[in-house]
């Protein structure tokens, strides 16, 4: 995990979904389709919260929310930034694989919106699924994000081409993971998972799927086109980009997806 948490110290994940139009569409289409499914004042669990975008979008909301997160930069910045709205937020470090500190069927909501692609061990990953699904109520809703394995070696393979590297690329599908001390890492510790892997989680773990999106699709590969839109030409992509982002031939190569299950 150290590794993990070295990685984020050094990187603003603050900006990483609100700096250009083609960063914004991830947390569009995932807070739509995350809103189109939970009641009104839910209890949420948001156990991987980042710095807080969905945390701070549903707490706006009337939502009762708690923010965890790994790494101690995250949460001082989620910390600073509750001292000037108008509601309150349980916020603290915490790691997803542990949810000890709450008891069985708490919440309404658990968003699990970043451990899993930085498990790169099997059993860790089970962990992490059966304490979310621990501390959800009976007919509660998980929200898990991934990203796509076969999204991943096209895109880092194009952006830099010294990852140009066929024994990479086949890793990559192969296992779906690599690690920090990797001689050819280029993040972190990660598991990209296939959407279909995904679902099966969500199913051995108990849970029904209620959905599947893409969700930020191609826009990652056309990043300048959709950064030079205009503000309504934005609107009707990320409308489009909706209307087929639960289509089965785009799944995979999108570079985030999310699932959302019933327990």
């Amino acid at each position: 995990m150290d590794h993990i948490i070295k990685s984020y110290e050094n990187y603003k994940e603050e900006d990483r979904l609100s700096s250009n139009n083609a960063r914004k569409i991830e947390f569009i289409t995932s807070i739509r389709a995350i809103k189109d499914r939970i009641n009104k004042k839910a209890k949420i669990l948001d156990c991987a919260a980042g710095t807080g975008i969905y945390s701070f979008e549903l707490a706006h909301e009337e939502h009762e929310v708690t923010a965890l997160d790994l790494t101690p930069r995250h949460v001082s910045i989620m910390k600073d930034r509750i001292k000037s709205c108008n509601f309150t937020m349980d916020i603290d470090v915490n790691d997803a694989t542990d949810l000890s500190r709450f008891d069985d069927e708490t919440f309404d909501v658990v968003l699990c919106m970043g451990p899993i692609y930085h498990l790169v061990d099997e059993n860790l990953r089970q962990k992490c699924l059966k304490e979310c699904y621990r501390v959800l109520r009976k007919g509660g809703i998980l929200v898990l994000a991934y990203i796509s394995r076969y999204y991943v070696f096209p895109y880092i393979a194009t952006q830099d081409k010294k990852y140009l590297n066929l024994n990479l690329g086949i890793k990559i599908n192969k296992t779906g993971t690599i690690h920090s001390n990797d001689p050819d890492c280029f993040w972190t510790d990660c598991f990209f998972a296939t959407p279909e892997e995904i679902e099966s989680y969500m199913i051995q773990n108990g849970l029904k799927v209620l959905d599947h999106l893409a969700s930020d699709g191609i826009s990652p590969f056309i990043s300048d086109k959709i950064d030079a839109l205009t503000e309504s030409e934005f609107k009707v992509w990320c409308d489009y980009h909706y209307s087929v982002c639960r289509e089965r031939s785009i799944l995979g190569s999108s570079n985030h997806g999310l699932i959302i299950g019933r327990k």
